[in-house]
């Protein structure tokens, strides 16, 4: 996978693949959540690190804006460890990240939700089995929504969500590249949630079929999109530690 330490886009570009990218991820997360959410018994699950952190959320009784936030705060303390060096400007673009993906994860949940009836009444139950196949299709393109996402911004990498530069540091400080082998270690912090969550709440919810297409999947389907979405758009930028 082809690299540079040095920016060969402009900034305009650059801003608009990475505002094009945020909408498309914000949109795919809530895919899996409310998806998830609309099928009783529910068996689909949310995205792998969605899942973990809307688990955490009910659990410290946050709302998806404050549960994603705080997260991605923690993750980006944890990829300043692994660089070895506490970069403020890379913190506070993990934090620029986070504010307005948080805002627009709050945004499409209402949307998906009904709660902006002019536009949109909301995502039905499922209540036949077209529809439960039909939101499990839904949720596997939200899947693949968030890996495209991920791929676009990950090249601009102008500023990343914590868990894409955690992500990123492992995939080019210890993985030579490989997107999937790095996806599956980035997903030990969301597992650790996960737990935190279940010891407290008893329960294990949106966790499911969705989040194992997830697990298996997303790393695939971003190594891909750097090659077919974009083609000509290379990793910017990068700094992995020394």
């Amino acid at each position: 996978m082809e690299a540079t330490n040095e920016r060969t886009i402009s900034m305009s570009k650059a801003i608009a693949f990475f505002a094009l990218s945020l909408v498309i991820n914000s949109a795919g997360n809530v895919l899996t959540l409310v998806t998830s959410a609309k099928i009783h018994p529910s068996f689909l699950g949310a995205a792998y690190w969605s899942a973990a952190e809307a688990n955490l959320g009910t659990a410290f009784h946050w709302n998806l804006f404050w549960a994603f936030l705080i997260m991605g705060f923690l993750t980006a303390v944890l990829n300043a460890i692994l660089i070895r060096h506490w970069d403020w400007k890379r913190i506070a673009g993990n934090m620029v990240f986070m504010v307005p993906f948080s805002a627009l994860i709050q945004v499409f949940e209402d949307f998906f939700n009904g709660k902006y009836p002019a536009l949109f009444a909301g995502l039905p139950e499922a209540r036949s089995t077209g529809m439960i196949i039909f939101y499990v299709a839904l949720n596997f393109l939200g899947v693949a929504f968030i890996a495209v996402a991920i791929s676009i911004y990950q090249r601009v990498n102008l500023v990343l969500h914590p868990a894409d530069d955690l992500m990123q540091i492992l995939r080019f400080r210890y993985f030579k590249g490989q997107a999937a082998k790095a996806m599956w270690a980035s997903y030990i912090p969301p597992t650790i949630m996960a737990i935190i969550a279940l010891v407290i709440t008893r329960q294990f919810t949106n966790f499911g079929l969705g989040t194992v297409f997830a697990f298996l999947a997303q790393g695939g389907i971003t190594g891909i999109a750097d090659k077919v979405i974009f083609p000509n758009l290379k990793h910017q930028a990068v700094d992995v530690g020394k």
